[in-house]
């Protein structure tokens, strides 16, 4: 870590075998692309019995294997969904809630003021959510993240917390929905982690990918803006293929 706490993504994911469902967003390291990354974990058989499959205007998550799918209230959802100038990332229906407030002309915050955390006592899984608004005629973008997660386990009580960036190159913050594995497993606490980008999605998703831990790792989307407005890179890796 750095004296600023800008930390390596290597470090934080091969250290925790259980970060849950994670969010990177930030600009690469040669300041021309804007990155997000999103990657999904499991520890049981329904959770890990997923892929990520792409469509015109987002990406879903979806059962590998439909006849082993059981309960999909918490594990099917559009995790990405594009909306004109601004991407939409997040860890579950709230992508939903998002885009429709948006398209209504509310803002990011509006949407989630409207949500809770997961009901799935007793762990009460935090909602994490990312936007990435575009000006490429400026060449440049903002973005925003949230996690919404329940008062130290308390599930009469939902904590909001909202943060908003200015791109850095080779910067970017990362949040997640567990401070590590456990029983129940605890939500992650304090501010999005800053760590360090690099220049390719190619480059995002192999140290992504690498550094998550083996047995709970279950798929990644990886999404890289250029800023002059040329074409996106996108890439999926699913564990189940």
């Amino acid at each position: 870590m750095s004296a600023y706490g800008i930390q390596e993504i290597k470090t934080l994911l091969s250290s925790n075998s259980y970060p849950g469902r994670g969010i990177i967003v930030g600009k690469s390291a040669d300041g021309k692309q804007a990155m997000i990354a999103y990657f999904i974990m499991g520890r049981s058989a329904n959770s890990r019995n997923r892929i990520f499959e792409r469509f015109d205007g987002g990406m879903r998550t979806k059962a590998f294997d439909e006849s082993k799918l059981e309960d999909p209230s918490l594990i099917i959802y559009n995790p990405y969904l594009a909306c004109g100038k601004t991407d939409i990332v997040t860890n579950g229906d709230q992508t939903d809630t998002i885009y429709n407030a948006l398209v209504a002309g509310k803002s990011f915050e509006d949407a989630l003021m409207t949500r809770e955390f997961e009901p799935d006592a007793p762990n009460f899984t935090p909602r994490i959510s990312g936007k990435l608004d575009y000006d490429f005629d400026n060449a440049d973008f903002t973005y925003a993240l949230s996690i919404l997660k329940s008062a130290y386990g308390n599930p009469e009580v939902c904590q909001r917390f909202f943060y908003r960036y200015a791109p850095q190159c080779g910067i970017g913050h990362f949040i997640h929905t567990y401070e590590c594995d456990g029983n129940p497993i605890p939500s992650f606490h304090g501010e999005p982690e800053t760590v360090t980008l690099p220049n390719t999605a190619e480059e995002l998703a192999d140290l992504v990918w690498t550094n998550l831990n083996e047995d709970n790792k279950v798929s990644l989307f990886i999404r890289t803006v250029p800023l002059d407005g040329s074409a996106p890179t996108e890439i999926i890796i699913n564990k189940n293929n």
